[in-house]
């Protein structure tokens, strides 16, 4: 480093070095690394530890080694409050634990991609970091049940845990972890696919205060798991169950008899679930944001009418690939309080009876931000236009296949060449 020889600098005569650490306090990463480079007292209070609680290095710098993330630990110590190592693939065990030793303070940590890890990083943590509240695993797939039950004796105060793709779990995994971990609060299993209904039933027996839950492609899972998910969990706002494909209707009317403050569902994949569940769950919860139906095949625009007058806070809505819906069901949507008020992304991909017309009905949803219209082959580019015209703001994706001409030589010339465009 090079280092001013003046550190007789105005701002260091006139202001106490309590007030110049709080201001250091809001600088990111590379800031307060280019101020340790101004001078040499800059540079102590740059690098002061209380500067340093919170890190995220994914901006910054992903291919860091283990020695960073111990040199890290013994610069903060105690004052590290949080930290993101995702995608730092080059951290291990060994600097995993030197971490933990030294902030025992931390609350949320994030080793998303952090694949070399192993259970030995969770024993580190259950041994020294007992104030995690916050734990983000995603892509770990060295972590096993061992992990959890370690876990679960020693980061008590657990409230978020993103087990996504660890596909080492079990139903006993689960267990484990819930015993100890009973104010779990979001619980993600995406791709943990040896996971079954008895983990489920654990989850309903322990974590009664779940908020969100997150089972995507846990294609093990049936009625039967998330209706005791349902029954012991009546807090739930968020679930998953996207690739979940052998789900029913009784699933939907477990969710409608049992959380009326659910916010956002998603089901995408999930083929068997017809009007009737969604009717159901309209007429229940009417706290419903955002809504993922991506190739619910059998609902039509009955769900729509359903949806539109009984779920004012609708902002989010993906119908793709429900070949079923046509117009009339647009025209229900846009025409009630969420269309008019709240209605931000529909995606309509793969709808084959949309028309133009549909594209009418929804120059009423003033506040339209993103409209998916990728291969609705009757909806065309100066329908698009017209409603654009209406609504400036919107983006709106679609397909179209221009034809050419005739050639010199013959023959209809109709080539289809599809096209994406972003109006």
């Amino acid at each position: 480093m090079v280092f001013s020889n003046n550190d007789e600098g105005l701002i260091n005569k006139k202001l106490p070095k309590e007030l110049l650490l709080r201001i250091f306090s809001f600088l990111d990463i590379v800031t307060l690394c280019r101020c340790a480079q101004i001078s040499k007292a800059w540079n102590i209070l740059a690098l002061d530890g209380s500067n340093w609680q919170r890190i995220d290095l994914f901006n910054f710098q992903t291919d860091v080694e283990g020695r960073v993330v111990e040199n890290i630990s013994k610069r903060c110590g105690g004052f590290l409050r949080k930290l993101s190592l995702r995608g730092c693939i080059g951290v291990g065990d060994s600097s995993l634990k030197t971490f933990a030793q030294n902030c025992r303070n931390i609350e949320h940590l994030n080793l998303n991609g952090c694949t070399k890890i192993t259970d030995s990083t969770c024993y580190s943590l259950s041994r020294f970091c007992s104030k995690l509240k916050h734990l983000d695993l995603t892509s770990c797939v060295s972590i096993t049940n061992s992990s959890l039950k370690g876990i679960s004796e020693g980061c008590r105060n657990l409230e978020y845990l993103n087990l996504s793709w660890c596909d080492q779990i079990t139903k006993d995994g689960v267990e484990a972890l819930v015993r100890g971990c009973r104010g779990l609060k979001a619980l993600l299993l995406r791709g943990c696919t040896q996971l079954e209904d008895e983990a489920l039933k654990h989850i309903q027996n322990y974590c009664h205060e779940l908020v969100s839950l997150n089972l995507q492609s846990c294609s093990r899972v049936t009625d039967e798991g998330v209706v005791q998910i349902c029954r012991g969990c009546p807090r739930l706002q968020a679930l998953c169950l996207s690739g979940c494909s052998n789900l029913t209707d009784a699933s939907l009317t477990a969710l409608a008899l049992n959380c009326p403050r659910l916010q956002i569902l998603e089901a995408a994949r999930c083929s068997h679930l017809t009007d009737a569940g969604f009717t159901l769950l309209a007429r229940n919860c009417h706290d419903l944001e955002k809504m993922d139906l991506e190739e619910c095949i059998l609902i039509t625009d009955g769900t729509l009418i359903q949806l539109s007058i009984h779920c004012p806070k609708l902002q989010a809505l993906s119908l793709s690939h429900c070949e079923l819906i046509t117009d009339d069901g647009i025209l229900h949507l846009s025409n009630s309080t969420c269309g008019h008020e709240r209605l931000r992304v529909l995606e309509l991909d793969n709808c084959l009876l949309i028309t133009d017309v549909a594209l009418e009905h929804l120059e009423n949803c003033r506040g339209l931000e993103r409209l998916e219209l990728y291969d609705c082959q009757q909806v065309t580019r100066a329908g698009i236009k017209r409603m654009r015209a209406q609504l400036p703001h919107v983006k709106v994706h679609a397909y179209f296949a221009p034809v050419t001409p005739p050639t010199a030589v013959g023959g209809s010339g109709h080539r289809l060449c599809r096209c994406c465009v972003i109006l």
